[in-house]
């Protein structure tokens, strides 16, 4: 039975991710943030799937929790928003943007993986468009996260969706949903002229669909090193590698 770290467990894929592992039979424990409000009710809910709770904080005990748990496979699904930065900010006084969350935490995940001296596979949610060089600052930090995974001598899945959304996400984010709604009309629409390659590429993917197929394509080769779209997420649910 493999053994599976969450980190980023309580966000929208992430929960997702979590409770498919649980029913794939992994061994799974979700990281939920120790000052989290919603602590009881996240350990509540991740029990209830079969996973257990850690909530360790983030500083060098992060390495002595991967030495303890010693996982087969570390999904970092880490993310912010500048709405959720600056809520954050305000609450903690802490920097919570794209350099200190998206970044930050997951380079610091990655180091404590190191430190450990564990061979786990490193499951990182990107985003298609990911480049160091972009000047976009989200697509940037990502680029760079992605340059740190790949040189880090780990096995490594490295995935780049377009647009995950569903009507079960939290977040309103109506401005993207709406995007995603009109972007997905224009695919079908090609996909019945012959752009069906366009379409799995590009369509938006629910966080559970984006979840199973992660899963399946981690699990499946425990020891790879390979950077997938929404489209190789589709082939994986569809049964294919």
């Amino acid at each position: 039975m493999p053994t599976a770290f969450v980190v980023g467990a309580t966000g929208y894929t992430g929960r997702h991710v979590t409770e498919r592992l649980a029913r794939e039979g992994a061994r799974t424990v979700a990281h939920v943030r120790p000052d989290s409000a919603a602590l009881g009710a996240w350990t509540a809910r991740f029990s209830a799937a079969g996973a257990t709770v850690d909530a360790t904080p983030w500083t060098d005990e992060m390495a002595r929790a991967m030495a303890r748990v010693r996982p087969d496979f570390v999904f970092a699904l880490l993310g912010t928003t500048r709405a959720r930065a600056a809520r954050d900010e305000r609450a903690t006084g802490r920097a919570a943007g794209y350099e200190a969350v998206d970044y930050g935490l997951t380079l610091l995940l990655l180091r404590a993986v190191q430190e450990a001296g564990i061979h786990p596979r490193f499951v990182y949610l990107s985003s298609i468009g990911a480049s160091a060089g972009s000047g976009n600052a989200y697509l940037a930090v990502r680029g760079r996260v992605e340059q740190e995974v790949q040189g880090s001598g780990l096995p490594y899945l490295i995935v780049r969706p377009s647009f995950i959304s569903g009507s079960d996400r939290d977040e309103r984010r109506i401005a993207e949903r709406l995007t995603s709604r009109v972007v997905d009309a224009l695919l079908r629409g090609a996909s019945q002229l012959g752009g069906q390659a366009l379409h799995d590429r590009w369509a938006t993917l629910s966080g559970a669909e984006l979840a199973a197929g992660m899963v399946r394509l981690a699990l499946a080769e425990p020891d790879g090193q390979r950077i997938v779209d929404s489209a190789d997420i589709r082939r994986a649910l569809r049964g294919g590698a």
